[in-house]
């Protein structure tokens, strides 16, 4: 397997609005003293996708659940995490809070057995939101962004198991988006569903971008490069390129990138 330079990097800060960034995040595992992810640092453009790619075991997921606190219980985080001018990852930082603004859809479509409609009013009633009215409307306008509306809108008592996976996947989102965040999380949406479905989640995360900063961690580079305005490209922990999607996958300044999305990585 080639090696590369670590030290050897190109990261740029996008000229648009940030919505949140990191600076030198580092995370340990257990008792660890070597850092699973190493300095990152990166700067997410507000209403836009940004992709983290890499081979397994790079990083790329590991980073993407310290951005609203999931490592905290099994790692430990050292760095900064800015979101509206304060470092979230301080311990001073209500958790509960942060992850109102900074939601997350995970990998495997994880709908609760309840039905459809209760499967976002269940987070809507822990909230405190005890309004029905607003509770409904907020299921309808989820549901919408999430372009499953039109699917389930008779169907709202069924139960949630019974939805394809594309349609769990965008249940889900609904999901996340009902608690009106600001920021998107999604590690590997796509991975378990077919080209179809894959193509409706694209679709539906490139409209969110009206409203929504989205993160994304994909192992699929043609997806990457269809939805996302940057990526970032992550090797053995560490943020090796970082900038506008196109320039990635055409032009990289970082021969481990350039390896990679031309297939010669390995």
């Amino acid at each position: 397997m080639q090696t590369y330079d670590l030290s050897d990097t190109h990261i740029v800060t996008p000229p648009e609005e940030i919505a949140l960034s990191t600076h030198q995040l580092q995370v340990y595992y257990g008792n660890n003293r070597q850092a699973s992810m190493t300095d990152a640092s990166l700067s997410f453009p507000r209403f836009q996708i940004t992709a983290l790619i890499g081979a397994s075991g790079s990083g790329k997921s590991t980073y993407l659940r310290s951005l609203n606190r999931l490592n905290d219980r099994i790692a430990r985080v050292q760095g900064e995490i800015m979101y509206r001018n304060t470092n979230i990852n301080s311990p001073k930082i209500n958790v509960y809070e942060v992850r109102k603004h900074i939601g997350m859809v995970f990998q495997k479509p994880n709908p609760f057995a309840k039905s459809i409609s209760e499967n976002i009013t269940f987070a809507l009633k822990a909230a405190g939101i005890t309004d029905r009215r607003e509770r409904h409307q907020r299921v309808e306008t989820s549901l919408k962004e999430a372009a499953l509306w039109d699917e389930v809108k008779d169907d709202l008592n069924k139960s949630a198991l019974a939805l394809s996976g594309g349609q769990q996947q965008r249940l889900c989102i609904a999901r996340a988006i009902a608690m009106k965040p600001d920021i998107l999380l999604l590690d590997e949406p796509a991975s378990a569903l077919d080209p179809i479905s894959t193509t409706k989640l694209e679709v539906t995360l490139k409209a969110l971008t009206q409203k929504y900063t989205i993160i994304i961690v994909t192992h699929n580079m043609q997806q990457a490069s269809r939805i996302s305005a940057y990526t970032a490209f992550f090797h053995l922990g560490h943020v090796t390129e970082y900038d506008q999607t196109e320039k990635i996958f055409q032009t990289p300044k970082i021969q481990a990138t350039h390896d990679y999305v031309t297939g010669n990585f390995g």
